[in-house]
């Protein structure tokens, strides 16, 4: 039987060997945290960029054209404004658009044009305000724009995204010109579709003699990058 001195004995060169394997981990451990980027240590929501409604400057507006009893313009355009806007877009490293957390919502509510009595019949019957009080934008996607988004310049691009009017959801693509410059996003974006697109009739009153199957939406933003 090998006593407790001859067992010490033959241990210690084998302690030995093992003692330096610690510091080496410890070392090979910080070593590989120095090298990560932070990005990869953050998750996706604070690599994300996002731009919000800003409190000014936003505007929604429809137009189509119309011929009216008693005025002398053949192609009238009828004009509807609000500047009821809220929402946010967010995009992640790459310049993906992430629909889950992007939406622009329209007060339509508030829509005023050059006259009282088409502005009562398009809330009353034509929008149905009372009881669908928004007009929603949910974005899905961004092309013409390849990498991460711009910091200046001025680019142009299409949003495609999901417009619910009344109820009523279809695909849509909106042609978008935009101006970047230090955490700020301002430009127009464009879309167009026909009364029947969303289930609308188009409006037949006596004062408008003629009005042309073909809405335009457009939309003039302010979008101010949010630090959150």
């Amino acid at each position: 039987m090998i006593n407790k001195a001859v067992a010490l004995a033959l241990l210690a060169p084998l302690s030995l060997a093992l003692a330096p394997a610690q510091p080496q981990v410890d070392r090979l451990l910080a070593s590989t945290a120095r090298a990560a980027p932070v990005d990869a240590l953050l998750p996706v929501q604070a690599r994300a960029r996002r731009f919000v409604v800003a409190a000014t400057g936003n505007e929604a507006r429809y137009r189509v054209q119309e011929k009216i009893v008693g005025v002398d313009v053949p192609n009238y355009e009828a004009i509807g404004k609000t500047e009821g806007v809220t929402g946010a877009l967010v995009f992640d490293r790459q310049g993906r658009l992430v629909p889950a957390q992007s939406k622009i919502t329209i007060d339509v509510t508030k829509l005023k044009s050059d006259q009282d009595r088409r502005d009562g019949y398009v809330q009353r019957r034509l929008l149905e305000t009372e009881k669908y009080p928004t007009v929603v934008l949910a974005p899905t996607a961004i092309r013409g724009i390849a990498g991460a988004l711009p910091t200046s310049g001025t680019r142009t691009f299409q949003l495609i995204g999901d417009l619910t009017v009344r109820g009523v959801t279809k695909p849509t693509t909106w042609n978008v010109t935009a101006q970047f410059q230090r955490g700020r996003v301002t430009g127009t974006a464009v879309t167009e579709f026909t009364f029947a697109d969303f289930e609308m009739q188009k409006p037949s009153v006596p004062v408008v003699l003629s009005l042309a199957d073909q809405l335009k939406l457009e939309y003039t933003f302010n979008l101010t990058q949010s630090a959150s």
